[in-house]
């Protein structure tokens, strides 16, 4: 019998060992071969599976753009050279790209990733000056838009000293700045030539600024790749997924997760802007596996009318990733109701720290507000206040979340205190609240900011949305503390009403005595038609908290 063999450690190692495919080596692809040696993935799939479909843009009007492996590579590799061309510098350079969900977006990520420049994405819904302020800071000085927010930059751009040039894609092109679409098909396929040794592009995320400026979250070229390529494992996912990813690609989410389908060589179907309907067509049309998902587009989706759920087929739905922000007990029966049971996962992560937590199929209803396990290759302690790590389980052993693993982010940018302020004993947290329950499962209080002090009792916001959520008649709701002079502050709600459904500010109040203990039951309550929200679907509280403290010099 045969010794069976050690197994490939490496893209590189399957490639020479023959695991994906039997290379002939001729002299046209000794490049092509030394650069997947190298470890570019694309470059990889461009030899080993040419005419698969890599990328798939779908849009609502009918238009259907679509590349292979092979012409995804090729369409990458010519951006990266003429981005070489205009004088960005492997492994030194900034680039901020910025733009809806689209086969573009998905060139200039590639590039950057081969040239090992630091990609930097921006959230299209920010205001000029905290594009300004994101564009600015980073230190970039190449820009990469769509043609729908290139007159955002033509109107900071006088602001943008360093910036050298603007690249405006898929459609029209202000004057003075650059028709990068023409460039590109003019543009030599070959694999881009960079230094020897260039580590892979970086990436730069910056926080979505739910308080105060947004941080540059700075993550370096391959870090945490084993840590990735585990988790993958754990969850299931396989080179013939289908992912489609729920919301805007600049999200660490919707966008590391794609990352991790092209890194197995899975199509992705591209929708440039979410609208729930067309999301349940795409999923029926190309048969899809997986996303990543936030809890608002699967309530939109949800909330269909059934005779209009009833028109898709959603049956092969497999992974779908719950994040973003919490997902209710309440939201998570909805969605089991019309998707596959076995398909949904939840996982804890933020863009600093990444996945940290992830709940399986089997125990999302077993263990309603749980976040999971730590995932493979994650360390989670909780420490107190006084840097004690805090090792009881239950509520009532409640620390700050604190994270160790190879995908934790490097820095923030420039603010390098910030940090530091953040660290304990090696580890890094973003200030969560959490408790383990007897079988080790992490249960996320609430954001540690977030928290309300009322009466010398700390009240977590989250406890009581998730209880408020299971009225019938909410759709959503933010809960945060307001002012109050002999409690120090006071429990206020702000209610999104469903559809068809009438509540009073009683009604919410005598709902949350039901289920919660009398000191966290709102004293005040609002209605709002809609919460306001970042890109990547997280309640902006600092938004609904401010007419409340308006005037005061402490926020608490």
């Amino acid at each position: 019998m045969n010794e069976p063999q050690e197994p490939a450690r490496t893209l590189g190692d399957r490639l020479v060992r023959g695991a994906l495919f039997p290379l002939r080596v001729t002299k046209n692809s000794a490049r092509l071969i030394r650069s997947a040696l190298m470890g570019d993935f694309l470059t990889a799939y461009s030899l080993t599976q040419p005419d698969k479909l890599a990328m798939i843009d779908d849009r609502p009007d009918g238009t259907v753009l679509s590349l292979t492996f092979s012409e995804l590579n090729a369409k990458s590799n010519q951006l990266a050279n003429v981005l070489l061309d205009m004088g960005v510098r492997p492994g030194d350079s900034k680039v901020v790209w910025c733009g809806q969900n689209s086969i573009g977006l998905v060139l200039m990520i590639n590039a950057a990733r081969k040239l090992g420049v630091t990609a930097v994405p921006l959230n299209y819904r920010l205001s000029d000056e905290e594009a300004t302020y994101v564009t600015d800071h980073s230190d970039a000085t190449t820009v990469y838009v769509d043609a729908e927010f290139a007159p955002m930059f033509d109107r900071i751009r006088g602001e943008l000293p360093k910036v050298e040039h603007y690249l405006v894609f898929d459609g029209e092109v202000p004057a003075g700045m650059t028709d990068i679409d023409t460039l590109i098909d003019a543009a030599r396929a070959g694999e881009p030539e960079i230094p020897e040794g260039t580590e892979a592009g970086a990436t730069m995320i910056y926080t979505s600024g739910t308080t105060g400026k947004p941080k540059g979250a700075l993550r370096r070229g391959n870090s945490g790749a084993a840590q990735a390529a585990a988790l993958m494992m754990h969850i299931g996912y396989t080179p013939d997924d289908v992912y489609i990813p729920t919301g805007p690609l600049y999200h660490s989410g919707p966008g590391g997760f794609l990352g991790a389908a092209q890194a197995m060589g899975q199509t992705a179907v591209l929708q440039r802007k979410f609208n729930a309907e067309d999301w349940l067509r795409l999923i029926e049309k190309y048969k899809v596996t997986s996303t990543f998902c936030a809890p608002t587009p699967v309530r939109m989706a949800c909330n269909l009318p059934d005779e209009v759920k009833a028109k898709y087929d959603v049956s092969s739905m497999k992974r779908l990733i719950a994040n973003a922000a919490p997902w209710s007990y309440a939201l998570k029966l909805m969605y089991l109701a019309y998707f596959p049971a076995d398909s949904l996962f939840e996982v804890y992560g933020s863009t600093e720290l990444g996945v940290n937590c992830v709940l399986r199929p089997e125990d999302q209803l077993r263990k309603p507000g749980s976040c999971g396990k730590p995932a493979p290759m994650v360390e989670v302690k909780l420490f107190d206040d006084a840097g004690n790590e805090v090792l009881g389980s239950g509520p009532e052993h409640t620390g700050e979340l604190f994270v160790k693993s190879p995908s934790v982010f490097t820095d923030y940018y420039k603010q390098h205190d910030k940090f530091l302020a953040d660290s304990k004993h090696g580890y890094q947290t973003v200030g969560d609240i959490a408790y383990r329950d007897d079988e080790g499962y992490i249960y996320i209080c609430d954001r540690k900011k977030d928290m309300i002090i009322s009466g010398g009792m700390n009240i977590y916001p989250a406890e009581i949305e998730a209880a408020l959520e299971h009225h019938p008649d909410v759709l959503e709701v933010a809960v945060f503390g307001t002012p109050r002079e002999e409690w120090g502050e006071s429990v206020h709600a702000v209610v999104v009403v469903r559809e068809g459904g009438s509540m009073t500010d009683h009604d919410v109040m005598d709902f949350a005595r039901e289920h919660l203990a009398h000191y966290k039951v709102p004293r005040s309550v609002t209605f709002i038609d809609e919460l306001p929200k970042t890109g990547s679907g997280k309640v902006l509280k600092r938004e609904l908290r401010a007419p409340f403290w308006a005037g005061r010099a402490s926020q608490v």
